[in-house]
């Protein structure tokens, strides 16, 4: 195994160093990760068609690993556009993986190149943990290229382990996610499951976990793409299989499957908008609502809007834990019903209140909201509802002091997962800094528009001269709520064009 792992740490140094030979004729992370993504897959297939496997494989001859190897030149180049465009037509996760994809490298030699590092490896040999690391490595990566805006679709990683410590969810039982990104949520959940220090799984637990588990959506193809290729080198469904990931609108019909455990980060931005051309040929954006029976309230704001989607995917046993930004917890009109409702119908038990500086897109101010579902009763299901605020007088940056997952320890202790009725509050009237205090269901929907954007420790840096952070942390901080009131600005804008 150590060699394994001293392998992978090889073979990652030379897939960046070629990428960045690739970044000098324009080829960005994200193209390059997508065309990595496709040689891959093929390699892995062919891996799996021979001895010891013989898995049979659904993928056309002459469309193969194989058939790219023997190629150089213009011939590599046509040869390998033809493959990409034909197997897009195929079924299953093969077809999905493929959906539209089209060649990026336009140096044949370079192709050839990449071809030849990918050929040198046995990708199926390597543990599923040091595979998948590789990739989740260069999804990180591509992440931080903020050119590209991947990183809306990239939660940080301690993050979701945090949120999957909290959860511990059982086997046997189902996660989705319905605006899936990369897969992150399914992985951490995977991780957690195959570690034989939290559960112990048999034989039918383990097909469950591999077939039937996970379930996402996805909208945008190509990261659709990198999610089933994420779950794919991390050993979950099959290379010939269904799909996992649907690529269909989650929030455009109640959903059909109820899930044990809905783990999520919707996409940001407050409105759902499609565009289309008007009669004078301009391109026009409309609001889009989502006229569904299932929800308490109609509105064009995309996050209340999930919310009431996560709260229809649960099953009556099921828990939720939902990464939303701050206007869900304050927001007057439609903000307000979706959280009296939520509150009423089930158990909103725990808010984490998450700082700044943790998200590839800058001044996002988010937060965690964990809830059970419960059957329909006549009294409101959540009684108190516990704040963690690892928000005021925190400072993170991307690249300084990221977000690990040992800052977000304390919180898991005082979450007691799996013991929640022995929670002990740090906050009191002799330790006003205490970070976790509970608020009753009374307290909450006597406050202002029934908000849940609960705050009671003193920002130091206001109050304290002497100790002020460094003056890089106060110009992200600068920057951060600058960039976070451009965006609103933004969005006045967009609407009073309208």
């Amino acid at each position: 195994m150590a060699n394994i792992t001293a392998n992978t740490s090889t073979i990652v140094s030379k897939i960046w160093a070629f990428c960045n030979t690739l970044r000098d004729d324009g080829v960005g992370y994200g193209d390059y990760l997508e065309q990595l993504t496709y040689l891959l897959f093929l390699k892995m297939a062919d891996e799996y068609s021979k001895p010891p496997h013989n898995h049979p494989m659904r993928i056309p001859k002459g469309y193969n690993w194989q058939s790219l190897v023997g190629k150089s030149g213009d011939e590599l180049e046509t040869h390998y556009s033809k493959l990409l465009r034909e197997l897009g037509t195929e079924k299953g996760m093969l077809g999905q993986i493929f959906t539209k994809s089209q060649n990026k490298i336009q140096d044949p030699a370079k192709l050839y190149k990449l071809i030849a590092l990918i050929n040198a490896e046995e990708w199926i040999l390597m543990g599923v943990k040091d595979k998948g690391d590789i990739y989740e490595g260069l999804l990180e990566k591509n992440a931080e290229d903020t050119k590209s805006g991947a990183g809306q679709y990239f939660t940080p990683r301690p993050l979701i382990k945090a949120m999957v410590e909290c959860i511990r969810p059982e086997p046997n039982k189902t996660i989705a996610d319905p605006a899936c990104g990369t897969g992150g949520f399914f992985l951490a959940a995977y991780d957690w499951l195959v570690d034989p220090n939290n559960v112990s799984l048999d034989k039918g637990q383990k097909q469950f976990l591999k077939h039937k588990t996970f379930a996402g959506n996805e909208i945008v193809p190509g990261t659709r793409r990198l999610a089933l290729m994420n779950l794919f080198l991390h050993n979950i469904g099959d290379i010939d299989g269904e799909s996992l990931i649907s690529p269909n609108d989650s929030l455009i019909a109640q959903p059909s499957t109820q899930y044990d455990y809905v783990l999520a980060n919707p996409p940001f931005g407050k409105k759902s908008s499609m565009t289309f051309t008007n009669e004078e040929g301009e391109q026009e954006k409309e609001d889009l609502t989502y006229n569904r029976q299932d929800f308490w309230v109609t509105t064009s704001n995309k996050q209340l809007n999930f919310v009431q989607h996560i709260k229809s995917m649960l099953k009556t046993t099921g828990q939720a834990a939902v990464v939303l930004p701050d206007n869900v917890l304050f927001e007057g009109g439609a903000g307000e019903t979706v959280r009296k409702k939520l509150l009423e119908t089930t158990d909103l038990h725990t808010i984490l209140r998450l700082p700044t500086g943790i998200f590839y897109a800058n001044g996002v101010k988010a937060n965690v909201l964990f809830w059970d579902a419960k059957p329909a009763s006549k009294n409101p299901w959540t009684k108190e509802v516990w704040v963690y605020d690892y928000r005021m007088n925190v400072h993170h940056t991307l690249k300084k002091n990221p977000l690990k997952l040992e800052d977000l320890n304390d919180f898991i202790q005082c979450y007691k997962p799996g013991n929640r009725h022995k929670r002990k509050e740090t906050w009191s009237e002799a330790n006003p800094e205490g970070r976790w205090r509970k608020f009753a269901y009374e307290e909450i929907i006597a406050r202002d528009k029934t908000s849940l954007d609960i705050t009671w420790i003193k920002d130091k840096s206001l109050a304290d001269l002497d100790n002020l952070p460094d003056p890089d942390e106060l110009a992200q901080d600068i920057v951060e709520n600058l960039e976070a009131g451009l965006e609103s600005f933004r969005a006045i804008i967009n609407a009073l064009k309208r």
